[in-house]
């Protein structure tokens, strides 16, 4: 069973000013559609085939280095659109505000830590909020295209929110100033999204 690239649940501009429309095509459209084509090319006529994504990750160090590398791409993106919304922003609330002030302290200590777990991954990468696997939230980094799913993973869990910060997810609009995005991407945020991804997991 080949993985499908997903589309995308808003408009392409719906995002905007945080981020481009012509950002979203190039980032669905090109490098998503790449990742998806060469990660069913990588399984194809394998066991991997009938196996989740999810399986697949967890179990990444017995595959290839294109499997993990397309692998990563194709969930990363598929979870990266998701936790984005046209009427996002503002701060969480119920049992993810709770357990993201017992986490962090406050909602503006996680938007630091998160924000500081961005701009300080050195070259391509994610950053993430993930539920370890003590129940708890945590704030983690990845480089390329891994991610908390994955066995290779420094720290572990299942993500909830994730934000690309490879140069091809920012560059057009915000040239070398990843802060300002990291910023704006706050804006975009759908945590009812993230919210109900959490109570999943928990």
């Amino acid at each position: 069973m080949a993985f499908e690239l997903p589309e995308l649940p808003y408009a392409k501009d719906a995002l905007e000013p945080h981020i481009d429309a012509q950002t979203m095509e190039i980032h669905h459209g090109k490098h998503h559609a790449g990742y998806t084509s060469k990660l069913n090319a990588a399984i194809e006529g394998t066991s991997l085939e009938n196996e989740s994504i999810e399986d697949i990750l967890q179990n990444i160090s017995q595959h290839s280095g294109t499997v993990r590398n397309n692998g990563g791409g194709y969930y990363n993106h598929d979870l990266f659109w998701k936790v984005m919304g046209p009427n996002g922003g503002g701060n969480p609330s119920g049992e993810l505000a709770d357990a993201i002030n017992e986490a962090f302290g406050s909602f503006d200590n996680f938007k630091n830590e998160f924000s500081n777990a961005a701009a300080t991954r050195f070259g391509s990468g994610w950053a993430w909020l993930i539920v370890g696997a003590d129940g708890k939230l945590h704030v983690t980094s990845t480089p390329n295209q891994d991610n908390p799913l994955m066995d290779i993973a420094e720290t572990k869990g299942t993500p909830i929110l994730g934000l690309d910060v490879w140069e091809h997810a920012y560059y057009l609009k915000y040239q070398n100033r990843r802060p300002d995005y990291i910023t704006a991407f706050f804006n975009v945020i759908n945590w009812d999204e993230v919210a109900s991804r959490y109570k999943v997991v928990k």
